[in-house]
């Protein structure tokens, strides 16, 4: 696959954000993070906490806009307005747990609140699918134990065929 430029899209689902209540630090993190390893972000963007609001989005993303990787930051925990993990389980086609399982296990590390995080990571098409915390630190954390899977994971999803060993 060599030269293939992965292209990405971060998604920031917060209510007071998009109203431009609040900086959306985490979002700007997570960028900075996939271009530090050149992934390409083709779309950045605020929305609010609105289940068909992410859930469109995240199909815009994927499926118009063709995006290899989708990263949404906030949403994940259990608050009322919490609905990404919800809007993003409706249409991903694929669940990759292991993903989301490893994210927690880095996070409880930390801090036992990792335990009520709902976020899901899946595959819908050709992208990838990743929901992320809505804190700078939590989403930094759980971004980074992820980064090391990324480009092989979007390699298959390509359909390179080279086993997984290694």
């Amino acid at each position: 696959m060599g030269i293939y430029m992965i292209t990405g899209g971060v998604i920031t689902v917060s209510d007071k954000g998009s109203r431009g209540e609040r900086e959306d630090i985490s979002g700007r993190e997570v960028v900075r993070m996939l271009v530090d390893i050149d992934i390409r972000i083709d779309n950045y963007e605020i929305i609010p906490d609105e289940k068909d609001v992410i859930r469109d989005k995240i199909i815009e993303y994927a499926d118009t806009k063709n995006l290899d990787m989708v990263v949404t930051t906030g949403g994940t925990g259990v608050s009322p307005r919490d609905v990404t993990p919800d809007a993003t389980l409706e249409i991903i086609e694929k669940e990759l747990p292991g993903m989301a399982e490893a994210m927690r296990r880095e996070s409880m590390s930390k801090t036992p609140h990792a335990m009520i995080s709902r976020a899901v990571t899946g595959i819908r098409g050709q992208s990838l699918i990743i929901n992320l915390p809505g804190s700078p630190k939590a989403a930094r954390e759980n971004l980074a134990v992820l980064l090391p899977a990324l480009k092989h994971t979007i390699e298959k999803l390509k359909g390179e065929t080279s086993d997984c060993g290694g």
